[in-house]
């Protein structure tokens, strides 16, 4: 994961700083106009999608976990976007070479874009949520919950 490595943020160690990051985020959610002051006086407002991702960022790194903020239109290599995924680089190259996932391949490496995995991501955590939403239907149809294989739950 190369290319993310080089923007990935670490929590701070301490708990105090996690609060002030937590509170630093409830301020960037609030409706109020916020302005950046550098030291010789100059003035920028803070615009909307710039505070969401300060404010995402700044409640990530609060409650201990790392953030990482790249360009959707990044490329990734194989191996990086297998480490996002979280799975193996050959399982990674058999979703692409089956179309789930698009890449482009300038030489002799596959290349995938950061939004095309975003994407992919996203239709299998909606896949998964209409699976499990329609288990969860059926096994209530069935009264599922309170016979186990026949048996009757007793307690």
């Amino acid at each position: 994961m190369d290319v993310l490595a080089d923007h990935t943020v670490l929590p701070p160690g301490g708990s105090e700083e996690g609060s002030q990051l937590k509170d630093l985020a409830e301020i960037l959610d609030s409706d109020a106009e916020l302005l950046l002051v550098t030291p010789d006086g100059q003035t920028f407002k803070l615009s909307r999608e710039l505070r969401n991702v300060l404010s995402h960022a700044s409640r990530a790194l609060g409650t201990g976990h790392g953030v990482t903020l790249e360009p959707r239109s990044a490329l990734l290599s194989t191996q990086g976007a297998a480490d996002l995924l979280g799975v193996s680089r050959p399982t990674l190259v058999k979703l692409l070479k089956s179309g789930q996932i698009a890449f482009t391949q300038p030489g002799r490496h596959r290349r995938v874009q950061l939004k095309d995995l975003l994407e992919y991501q996203q239709r299998i955590r909606q896949r998964r949520r209409s699976e499990l939403e329609a288990m969860t239907d059926e096994a209530a149809e069935d009264d599922a919950y309170r016979h186990i294989n026949g048996f009757t739950e007793t307690r």
